[in-house]
């Protein structure tokens, strides 16, 4: 019977273990979609809802403002700040947390993030999954002048156009490359240097 033994160990130690999670609630919170393999994607659900759920317990009172809150009320939002930062190490993330993510979730009481399972990864057939917030930010347009979309689509016609240009091994044929490489005076060469 296994009672009491919720939660994978994924072979790792504790310490390990904790922050290793604690890095993943962290890049899903700041980047609001990863991908992990399915088991550790499933363990990283509990612990990503559970912590957005400490950023939308106290989503009314950050949004009244620090000036309107009598000394319980800034309470609540510290001690909601410290059980989230026990899981996200970062500063940042657990800014993001408070300021942008748990105001989207303010009217949800659970099931912040979903699982969609990918891909086998192909070096060890590990079952890929991503881990998203169910309400994602729009994600921002790539600039056209950086790099973006857009220049990878101006340079595929260019390197297609290069391809026709280079004389194609097709043209050659099998034989002369056979006879290139088979060439009898090469050969007699490398054996009197010997």
């Amino acid at each position: 019977m296994r009672h009491q033994k919720a939660g994978r160990k994924f072979s790792r130690t504790s310490a390990h273990r904790h922050a290793m999670f604690s890095n993943m609630v962290a890049s899903l919170v700041m980047h609001e979609r990863i991908e992990t393999t399915e088991p550790k994607a499933k363990e990283l659900k509990r612990l990503a809802d559970r912590t957005i759920s400490w950023g939308t317990s106290v989503g009314d009172l950050t949004a009244k403002g620090r000036d309107k809150l009598d000394r319980e009320e800034r309470a609540r939002i510290v001690h909601a700040m410290r059980m989230a930062r026990r899981v996200l190490r970062s500063e940042e993330a657990l800014a993001k947390l408070f300021a942008e993510v748990a105001p989207r979730f303010r009217g949800r009481t659970g099931g912040f993030t979903r699982i969609l399972k990918t891909r086998v990864r192909p070096g060890d057939a590990a079952p890929m999954a991503y881990v998203e917030l169910v309400e994602r930010a729009a994600p921002e347009p790539a600039p056209e002048g950086k790099g973006g979309k857009g220049e990878a689509r101006k340079a595929a016609p260019a390197k297609a156009e290069a391809r026709k240009a280079a004389p194609a091994r097709a043209e050659k044929g099998p034989k002369a490359d056979k006879k290139a490489k088979a060439d009898p005076s090469e050969k007699s060469s490398k054996s009197k240097k010997k």
